[in-house]
């Protein structure tokens, strides 16, 4: 018997994810966090402590205060970019620390 319901493993992966949204939230979080990392490169990444998701903020934790500082002046372009890195509207606004 041939079966007519054939689909890939990423078709199935991309249905399961949609019938557990929190999963696919957390998923896309991970995505920006690791999307910081490419974006801004190894010399940023020096200075980072800590980048974490909470209610569609990311928040990154800065040992430098003048990098702070030239950060929060491209914080719109930072947020359209790291969207368009993960393929979805995850988070709004960064919150540097």
């Amino acid at each position: 018997m041939k079966r007519t319901d054939i689909q890939t493993i990423g078709q199935a992966i991309q249905e399961f994810l949609k019938e557990h949204k929190t999963l696919n939230d957390k998923l896309l979080e991970t995505r920006i966090t690791h999307a910081w990392q490419e974006v801004l490169g190894p010399m940023i990444m020096r200075y980072t402590q800590n980048v974490y998701v909470r209610n569609k903020v990311l928040y990154v934790s800065l040992s430098s205060s003048v990098l702070r500082n030239e950060l929060s002046l491209s914080r719109e372009r930072l947020v359209q970019s790291l969207n368009e890195r993960a393929g979805a509207e995850v988070i709004r606004d960064i919150v540097f620390r």
